[in-house]
């Protein structure tokens, strides 16, 4: 949520409702989203997790 509020020109807290508030509407509808383990407080945490060399993408042809 550190990361996200400052993208989206808000407070980590904002973002934190909203993902409270969010989660249950979602479960009435059959959507359930596992807790996410990862944190990122930084760009460069985000970069380190999608890191380009451990990132396979395969081929459309």
């Amino acid at each position: 949520m550190d990361l996200l509020g400052p993208l989206f020109h808000t407070t980590a807290m904002t973002i934190s409702r909203a993902a409270k508030d969010v989660r249950p509407l979602l479960e009435a509808h059959g959507v359930h989203l596992p807790a996410s383990t990862a944190r990122f407080r930084t760009r460069e945490d985000v970069a380190r997790f999608l890191d380009p060399d451990k990132t396979k993408i395969k081929p459309t042809c």
